[in-house]
């Protein structure tokens, strides 16, 4: 078996998750190959190779694994069936691609949290009649695409009887509008050898014209039994899936301080990014060190974080360009991120800032004029 800091890394998807696990990949002198259909991918500056390739190409992917001591993914919508195949001729793939079949398909999701007793919002199949279904469901309620939808994708609202006209075509099915008084987070770690660590919950208020995570609070401002009940669900959600590596539970908080499971993502999460600056171990360092067996690092949070996702602003596509990039880096307690998307369009995660402060009312006030004052438009 190779020596841990020999370990070739292959990383399925180079956005900005494969850019940040490749730094710290680099940290532990990993070899990293990345599989990318965008040339010159946001993660390629810091990679040794990238295979130019899309994320359902067999004979890539077999390539890219082929060429890993382990291989790992940061997007959920790849080929799982060339992984399976692979995973089962005794290559390290984690999370395995089990576990990514079950996520991919939300409606397996679901139906693993209810197979294990996890509280999740009431849910149903939509069967052939999306009118009738939702009747006997009863408004208002989410459709869901069972595959393919993320950062708000996949994603239809129906408050009344004829907003069923507009409703998805395609697989789907319907769930529960839960009133809630916050959307948690909570990122959890499990290694090889079964080690479990938790990060603390964290909760996420949401861009309602995208649907995308706006930011991110860190620690939440929430009560104890409300910690607990989060932590523990999360526990209970990735020892279920058996898996292996990062994972971002998101969950919501309802008005009688019940916590939900909502959705699982197998690997680094948007509401872990906060962890670079704020915990003494980063999300993606303890992904690396959760998926090579490495003993996991600490997630003490070293100071409070808010962290604000740069969306593309609306009425700009093109090459990027940051405006207010010095009047932000002017605040104390400020770090930015910038991802390296070759093109800008609207609502499109292109980079984040976090802001720490000992005092998390005096970092949300940062926080907001952070906000008001990056914008990410196109050159010209």
């Amino acid at each position: 078996m190779a020596h841990p800091m020999d370990f070739r890394l292959g990383i399925i998807g180079g956005g900005q998750l494969g850019k940040m696990l490749a730094q710290e990949a680099k940290k532990l002198n990993f070899p990293v190959t990345v599989l990318d259909p965008t040339p010159e991918c946001p993660a390629f500056s810091l990679v040794d190779h990238q295979i130019v390739a899309g994320f359902y190409d067999e004979d890539k992917i077999h390539e890219l694994v082929l060429h890993s001591d382990i291989t790992t993914f940061e997007i959920e919508h790849i080929n799982t069936q060339i992984l399976k195949k692979l995973y089962a001729d005794g290559h390290k793939i984690s999370p395995s691609p089990e576990v990514l079949e079950i996520i991919q398909d939300k409606s397996r999701q679901k139906q693993m949290l209810d197979n294990y007793g996890i509280p999740t919002a009431r849910w149903t199949m939509v069967k052939s009649d999306l009118t009738k279904d939702v009747i006997d469901f009863g408004l208002p309620a989410v459709q869901k695409a069972c595959k393919g939808g993320y950062d708000g994708r996949g994603v239809f609202v129906i408050e009344r009887p004829e907003d069923v006209e507009n409703g998805l075509k395609c697989d789907s099915f319907l769930e529960e509008l839960v009133p809630f008084k916050k959307e948690l987070a909570v990122m959890i770690a499990r290694s090889t050898k079964g080690e479990i660590k938790c990060y603390p919950v964290v909760e996420m208020t949401f861009d309602q014209g995208a649907n995308i995570c706006d930011n991110t609070v860190a620690p939440a401002r929430i009560d104890d039994c409300v910690k607990e009940q989060a932590t523990e669900l999360a526990i209970q959600c990735v020892k279920a899936l058996d898996g292996v590596g990062v994972f971002g539970i998101e969950m919501f908080l309802t008005k009688d301080n019940r916590v939900l499971v909502n959705e699982i993502a197998p690997r680094p999460h948007n509401s872990g990014h906060y962890t670079i600056e704020a915990c003494v171990t980063s999300q993606f360092e303890q992904h690396l060190r959760a998926i090579t067996g490495l003993p996991l690092g600490s997630t003490e949070v070293k100071i409070p974080a808010v962290m604000v996702n740069l969306l593309g602003a609306e009425g700009h596509q093109g090459k990027p360009y940051f405006e207010g990039i010095n009047e932000i880096l002017n605040i104390p307690g400020v770090s930015l991120h910038i991802y390296g998307k070759k093109e800008t369009k609207p609502f499109r995660k292109m980079g984040h800032v976090t802001i720490v402060d000992k005092d998390i009312d005096i970092a949300l006030e940062k926080a907001d004029i952070v906000k008001r004052t990056i914008k990410v438009i196109s050159e010209g």
